[in-house]
């Protein structure tokens, strides 16, 4: 809704149930801490606790800029220390208003 976000986008993190108070903590510290070294590209946090799974997302102003989209993912897997299977995908603010859905239809693969 923010018209600074129109043309961003958000990483998503599907997670297991009961390890999400961990992975929030730490990306909390990161973000405070200046970890992901994007300048103020970075507008915002979530924790979605689910029936299932829970899901974290970080979303970022540019999503168009394929630099600071992957250099905000690769903070993510160092700062959290994800494992190898662990579920990361993109979705741009626009694509989540065109299917009224922001975590549904995320890209896998991002570029």
């Amino acid at each position: 809704e923010d018209e600074s976000n129109v043309n961003g986008g958000k990483w998503i993190v599907r997670l297991k149930k009961g390890v999400a108070a961990r992975y929030w903590e730490d990306l909390l510290l990161a973000l405070l801490g200046g970890q992901f070294k994007v300048g103020d590209e970075i507008c915002g946090a979530v924790l979605s606790v689910r029936y299932q799974e829970d899901i974290l997302s970080v979303w970022n102003k540019s999503a168009d800029s394929r630099r600071v989209c992957m250099q905000i993912r690769t903070t993510l897997c160092s700062v959290l220390q994800l494992p190898m299977d662990a579920s990361l995908e993109y979705k741009k603010h626009t694509d989540s208003m065109r299917d009224n859905s922001s975590y549904r239809n995320a890209n896998s693969n991002f570029g």
